[in-house]
């Protein structure tokens, strides 16, 4: 019996853990026997990594959340396609695959919502008109439901990452000129307010004498600036790296000092690498790191306590050799093909009604 053709709509310009999501289950269903086409803006990395992998793709503008062209032309695709699924992956294409779908009740619509905030529009968005809502951890799935989502439309599944590829370690004391006995802490993903970089400053600040001194910092996602200094650590800002796998091996600890977060897959990454991560408790973090298992968890907005944290990563060898086995075995329970396998349980229970 031939599977239903799922057509994946995504209006993300950047590549960031939400596109990697979508790369990782289009290509996971299309080995597992599904027809799925991609539809991104043009230019994207998310358009551009498809095409590479064999994947059907169609470029579609995106503008803004009420965009009725390209909601239109998206329902002229999808029609074309013969979807029946159409998997919206962010807000913007929440709203516009629901306005080329009005009407169109043999074609079901799937909505990920990858952000632990209060979802705005709700009775114009979530009420009517979507067959089901995949969040992708607890938390998120917490939050609409107090914003008024129906509970029972809403499907927890977890993002995935798959095994890590390491083809070359970055051995940064080595690449720096670092003493032996630095311990490198890097800080992963996209640099904004909402991923804490502001306060790592003040961390970096509050660091005990020989623990500062040892410390140093690598910082990957950001403006890629080269060397640089963080209130008098020394540190090393690469920007985007293409082989990521390869620069986190070779991190002792991860910083995440996100204020919000839906689940953080960059941190389940490092994980999987055996790198154990500090991070604030806030969003899905808690449904990943077991504190004291495969990492340590600090009260939201707590810099003095995630000083504390980084303090005993830092001084106790011991410490890391643990918490960075706990978090390699926590990491195989959040693999991507458990994320593909549960998304496509999604799908057939909406195509059954």
């Amino acid at each position: 019996m031939e599977l239903p053709r799922i057509l994946h709509v995504d209006s993300g310009r950047s590549w960031r853990g939400g596109q990697r999501q979508v790369f990782l289950l289009a290509t996971g269903l299309r080995d597992l026997g599904y027809r799925t086409l991609v539809v991104a803006p043009t230019g994207s990395p998310l358009i551009r990594r498809a095409e590479q992998a064999g994947l059907p793709t169609y470029r579609l503008t995106l503008r803004g959340e009420w965009d009725i062209r390209s909601a239109r032309e998206l329902r002229a695709v999808a029609q074309e396609w013969d979807a029946a699924v159409v998997h919206a992956h962010d807000a913007r294409t929440h709203s516009i695959a629901r306005l080329a779908l009005l009407g169109k009740r043999k074609t079901r619509l799937v909505v990920t919502r990858r952000v632990a905030f209060p979802p705005k529009q709700v009775r114009l968005k979530y009420r009517y008109g979507v067959d089901a809502f995949i969040a992708i951890s607890q938390a998120v799935k917490t939050v609409m439901v107090k914003a008024g989502v129906q509970a029972d439309k809403i499907e927890v599944v977890y993002s995935g990452v798959p095994a890590p590829q390491v083809k070359r370690p970055r051995n940064w004391r080595r690449e720096r000129g670092w003493p032996p006995n630095s311990v490198i802490c890097g800080i992963v993903g996209a640099m904004t307010q909402e991923k804490g970089l502001d306060m790592v400053a003040g961390i970096a600040r509050r660091l005990p004498g020989e623990v500062f001194r040892r410390t140093r910092l690598v910082l990957l996602g950001g403006k890629g600036q080269g060397g640089t200094t963080v209130s008098g650590v020394e540190g090393f800002d690469a920007g985007f790296v293409e082989e990521i796998h390869d620069a986190v091996s070779g991190l002792d600890v991860l910083w995440h000092p996100a204020r919000s977060e839906g689940l953080g897959t960059s941190v389940i990454d490092a994980m999987a690498l055996g790198i154990p991560p500090i991070a604030f408790a806030v969003g899905g973090l808690p449904e990943v790191i077991e504190d004291g298992k495969s990492g340590l968890l600090v009260p939201a907005g707590d810099i003095a306590g995630f000083v504390r944290a980084a303090a005993a990563l830092i001084s106790d060898d011991g410490l890391r050799t643990m918490l960075g086995e706990g978090a390699k075995q926590r990491a195989r329970e959040f693999d991507s093909k458990l994320m593909i396998e549960r998304t496509a349980e999604v799908y057939k229970r909406v195509l059954a009604g």
